[in-house]
């Protein structure tokens, strides 16, 4: 079955608008109990930033994943839209000037552009706490223990070790810090930072729905394998993309990872050996959903739809 035919799009589309509804109310402008007031331009920065695009494609990994327990949807949204938060930052912050210095994301101004830069990085700040904040609440989980899995998972996922080590990396990598230029990283190099900056949260997105679900251990572990392939799927097509796409279907800037001297899997194997590696990294993650039979083929679909994604 094409990754992009249905029933894959159909239910990828439903749960991009059921998160949107989830992030509209979420990101509400009336305060909510312990706020005392939620100010009119940064509320309006956020919701711009968050709400109107995006396949929401980390939070549908988060409800199918879930659905392999039989998880509530609506407990399944509450994670999927907190780390859709954190994601949402990081896009936010990755824009500034001092970061990529784009001006277009998903066909819109960035945030830097379309407010200015210090709202922008409140934006940020706004987001990723409130993506802790919501996976605190009980709406999210009425065991509390599962609910402190999800947020040290998703604080791994997303700090120190995950996400942004990942960006410090890439940074590094560009030569940013020692004035020698860009680093020649070897495949091992790019495969650790890539793992982290992007591969990260999409590994967490599986995890939560074995959190969700109480998972055993091994269901949690093939559930992990399975997202560290599709972690690694989603950055080489996203390289790929960058090396070949259209802008106006990518909705922001190309080209712009050979200026930056960015290190990428297509830097490192050539165009033909990455689009080689993904059909593996597809193999993979079918391999290891294997333990949960047909429940996982939309899953499988998923990770297939990374890989041949043009936008």
């Amino acid at each position: 079955m094409n990754a992009k035919s249905s029933p894959f799009l159909s239910r990828l589309d439903a749960t991009a608008k059921d998160t949107e509804d989830l992030l509209d109310r979420l990101l509400s402008p009336a305060p909510t109990a312990g706020e005392i007031s939620r100010p009119e331009r940064l509320i309006e920065a956020m919701r711009y930033s968050s709400l109107g695009g995006g396949k929401r494609f980390r939070p549908f990994m988060v409800v199918e994943c879930a659905a392999l327990f039989a998880v509530p949807r609506r407990q399944a949204l509450m994670a999927g839209a907190a780390l859709e938060c954190v994601h949402c930052y990081s896009l936010v912050h990755d824009d500034l000037p001092a970061m990529d210095d784009d001006a277009l994301r998903r066909g819109q101004p960035t945030a830097h552009k379309k407010f200015d830069e210090a709202t922008a990085i409140l934006v940020g700040d706004g987001l990723l706490t409130l993506a802790f904040d919501i996976l605190s609440r009980s709406e999210t989980h009425p065991d509390p223990a599962v609910r402190t899995s999800l947020v040290s998972a998703l604080a791994c996922a997303a700090g120190l070790g995950g996400m942004v080590g990942g960006q410090m990396l890439d940074l590094a990598a560009e030569g940013r810090f020692d004035g020698g230029g860009p680093r020649q990283l070897g495949e091992k190099e790019v495969r650790t930072l890539q793992a982290m900056k992007t591969g990260a949260l999409l590994r967490f997105a599986c995890q939560a729905g074995g959190i969700l679900g109480s998972a055993t251990e091994p269901q949690r572990d093939a559930l992990e394998r399975y997202g560290s392939a599709v972690g690694q799927a989603f950055q080489i097509a996203d390289d790929l993309l960058d090396l070949e796409g259209d802008p106006a279907l990518v909705g922001k800037s190309t080209g712009k990872d050979a200026v930056a001297g960015k290190a990428t899997m297509v830097g490192v194997l050539g165009s033909a050996g990455a689009r080689a590696r993904l059909q593996q990294l597809v193999a993979e993650a079918e391999r290891a959903l294997a333990p949960f039979g047909a429940g996982g083929a939309i899953l499988v679909e998923g990770a297939r739809f990374v890989a041949d994604r043009h936008a």
